[in-house]
């Protein structure tokens, strides 16, 4: 297991939800499937990370750290006896060229340059680092995970990782000596108490509660066709079977992230999930897993 596990971001589930429930806007609709990209992406690399030597190697995923009044992400973080290693992985599909100093597509459209991206990021951790004194040396690396991609005319100098390079780097790495003292553990401690919860950069589009379709989701493939008989409920797209209470359960989070301000009732999650018929089963599996507040008809949880 990673020293800090990768887990979906609230803005990719809350870019799910809404797409789910509304239609997105053309842009907000890319960067979401930018993102969902970009998380697969990250899941692929770290197929990889889980088979290093733990005892030789801390993986921390997903950083948002700030220093100086700046944000920046880093998207996995491998500790080592003398190095640290900060990840930027990219999930790119298709063919691309290099030409001074810019990436583009085959269309001549340019994209931001990832190069940048580990060059502002590691400027910024080693300001950290200075702050910290970690005598640890930043040693920043592209990744690109998709097997689907090709990169023409980039020079050979570059930090830069390709999919056919993966599998050999990472034994390499794997082979290579590396103890690991307190000293590690304390900064890898650190970075994870340094961690920001909440991006400044999310960019949801505007919504309200009256605005987005109501109903149960499916667990796996995120449908709104999902129907109860009261003990399971069933997804008439790919055929999934949940538990209620699991699936109310479920839809509460999905509220309470998309509304943290709303209070929590047995009448807005019975309008919310719209297939589960028993108002008073709804309020027993709420008064199970939530702290009652109020009294008679102001009634909600949390």
């Amino acid at each position: 297991m990673a020293y800090r596990e990768r887990t979906e971001s609230d803005e990719i589930k809350l870019f799910r939800y809404l797409d789910i429930r509304t239609v997105l806007p053309s842009k907000e609709k890319t960067i979401y499937l930018n993102l969902e990209k970009g998380y697969k992406g990250e899941l692929m690399f770290d197929q990889f990370t889980e088979g290093l030597d733990k005892s030789k190697f801390l993986i921390v995923n997903d950083l948002l750290l700030e220093t100086n009044c700046t944000t920046f992400q880093i998207d996995a973080s491998i500790i080592s006896q003398e190095i640290f290693l900060p990840c930027e992985v990219k999930n790119f599909e298709g063919d691309y060229y290099y030409r001074s100093d810019h990436f583009y597509a085959m269309n001549d459209f340019e994209i931001q340059n990832p190069l940048d991206q580990i060059k502002r990021s590691g400027t910024l951790l080693q300001q950290v680092f200075q702050k910290k004194k970690v005598p640890f040396s930043i040693n920043s690396k592209v990744f690109f995970v998709n097997p689907a991609f090709t990169l023409y005319q980039a020079p050979l100098e570059k930090p830069i990782i390709y999919p056919t390079q993966l599998q050999n780097y990472f034994e390499e790495l794997n082979a290579k000596p590396s103890i690991l003292r307190d000293n590690h553990y304390v900064l890898a401690d650190y970075l994870v108490k340094e961690h920001k919860t909440q991006s400044p950069y999310t960019r949801l589009p505007p919504y309200k509660y009256e605005q987005l379709k109501k109903g149960l989701s499916c667990l796996v493939c995120h449908s709104l066709s999902v129907s109860s008989d009261g003990t399971i409920t069933v997804c008439h797209s790919c055929g999934c079977v949940e538990k209620v209470e699991d699936a109310l359960l479920r839809s509460v989070k999905e509220l309470q992230l998309l509304f943290p301000d709303i209070k929590i009732t047995t009448n807005l999650v019975f309008e919310w999930c719209k297939v589960i018929d028993s108002k008073k089963q709804i309020r027993r599996i709420l008064k199970k897993h939530y702290q009652i507040m109020g009294a008679r008809h102001s009634t909600y949880y949390r």
